[in-house]
């Protein structure tokens, strides 16, 4: 009687992955579409994080969280080609906009690492409605979180 949701990048793929997702109500999907700009905030391709939604496509109820960093995430064009790809996913049931915070500079500081994003900027109301109207195009429910 317990709702499980399973927020992953989808990164990781083996049979424990696989029977979790499973066994999950529901999969919180998020990720960065351009797999060069993917590279460079993640030091991975996101060839598996696509992989592992055509999975879900097939078998789970989805959210896609997108997250919205100046310089690195918030491109019209990436945007544009993660709608172009994803819109006919059934799967899809929302998509919700989350805006790049700084909450986690802390966690960098405790493990003595650079913190690589401490010159992007917050977003503005503005930006976060550009892409909520990008978003709009291809999804039916799209929310800022």
């Amino acid at each position: 009687g317990i709702h499980i949701c399973i927020d992953t990048n989808g990164g990781i793929w083996n049979e424990d992955v696989k029977e979790l997702l499973s066994l999950a109500d529901l999969d919180y999907l998020s990720k960065e579409f351009n797999d060069e700009r993917h590279k460079a905030l993640t030091s991975r391709s996101n060839a598996q994080t696509l992989k592992t939604a055509a999975w879900l496509e097939e078998t789970e109820t989805v959210l896609a969280g997108y997250v919205l960093v100046q310089k690195y995430s918030y491109f019209k064009e990436d945007i544009e080609a993660l709608g172009e790809h994803f819109k006919d996913y059934r799967m899809i049931e929302r998509v919700e906009i989350l805006p790049y915070h700084t909450l986690g500079v802390h966690k960098y500081e405790a493990m003595k690492m650079d913190y690589q994003l401490k010159d992007v900027q917050l977003n503005t109301q503005a930006q976060l409605d550009e892409a909520k109207e990008l978003f709009e195009k291809y999804f039916r429910t799209v929310y800022i979180n």
